[in-house]
């Protein structure tokens, strides 16, 4: 029998890595593995191990027997529950048909899953909720599988919110297709997961030159030369919403981070707005004329 890769080698992670690490790496590894977007051989297999490594390490208790006890934990018989469950027994018991394991979970539809198949460690439709946004609400036994469709925006639509048209099939291959508008909302990245009629929607975000996302904050860097750094100066800076003239300070140092309260991304579910950081970089003249070099000799002689 295989022995199973330790859940913080599987999501690059460490012990000490907080929640939102966790959920990030899961993330990241999620969509990369994901079987509908990778046709490479092991690419389900994969994508199982990612779900249950994550099943865990994202719920403290179970992330907290797991440090303690490892895979044994969640082995039939382990723990304090009743004779062959493990500590933290399935829904119902074994005989809600989950099978031995706690995490050991089949979804399966006549058209076919459309994460590809059989899912153990989490149920996969639990998993993209979380990250992107769809609200299935149905039971685990109850859910209809639903067309799942991508759709790739550019940086501002994803920041401001945009109204697109798109072309869904229509049945089966050969009917052709139907026309869509469908609104996206402010504050998506990519990943995130949109429920419309009978249909989801997956946004992939084009990413900006200008303007680095971090959650719902954004950050830009920008030059400025060494007299402005030391003078201060009103500069001028571009934000989500068109250029913004803001004050920098005399004595500035390189790297410093000013904040622009409420000019980051709107937050996609209720109200408010991220930050924006303007991170300073300084400019340093590559080719001076003889009278820029002596003027800095004097100022570094004075």
């Amino acid at each position: 029998m295989a022995t199973k890769r330790d859940y913080y080698d599987i999501l690059s992670v460490s012990k000490s890595s907080s929640l939102d690490e966790i959920k990030k790496a899961y993330r990241k590894l999620a969509l990369e593995w994901h079987p509908d977007r990778n046709k490479a051989a092991g690419a389900n297999e994969k994508f199982k191990e990612i779900n249950e490594a994550y099943a865990v390490l994202s719920d403290p208790k179970k992330k907290e027997t797991y440090d303690q006890f490892g895979h044994a934990a969640f082995q039939p018989g382990m723990g304090g529950g009743a004779a062959g469950q493990g500590p933290f027994s399935a829904r119902g018991g074994p005989a809600s048909g989950w099978g031995g394991g706690p995490f050991t979970y089949t979804y399966s539809t006549n058209g076919g899953s459309p994460f590809g198949g059989d899912f153990e460690g989490i149920d996969p439709f639990e998993i993209f909720e979380q990250f992107f946004g769809g609200g299935f609400g149905r039971s685990a036994g109850n859910r209809q599988r639903r067309n799942v469709y991508e759709i790739a925006i550019d940086f501002i639509e994803a920041a401001k919110g945009v109204t697109k048209e798109v072309h869904i099939p229509r049945g089966q291959a050969g009917d052709g297709s139907v026309k869509k508008t469908i609104k996206i909302p402010a504050g998506v990245d990519s990943g995130s997961r949109i429920r419309f009629d009978d249909f989801d929607i997956v946004v992939q975000v084009r990413p900006s030159k200008e303007f680095k996302r971090e959650g719902d904050d954004l950050i830009i860097d920008h030059a400025i030369t060494y007299a402005q750094a030391a003078l201060g100066e009103i500069i001028e800076v571009p934000t989500i919403d068109g250029p913004l003239k803001i004050r920098v300070q005399p004595g500035t140092q390189p790297g410093t981070l000013i904040r622009l309260r409420g000019k980051g991304v709107p937050h996609v579910r209720g109200s408010g707005r991220g930050d924006q950081y303007v991170r300073i970089r300084l400019t340093i003249p590559t080719h001076l004329s003889r009278r820029q070099r002596e003027l800095l000799e004097e100022l570094d002689s004075a």
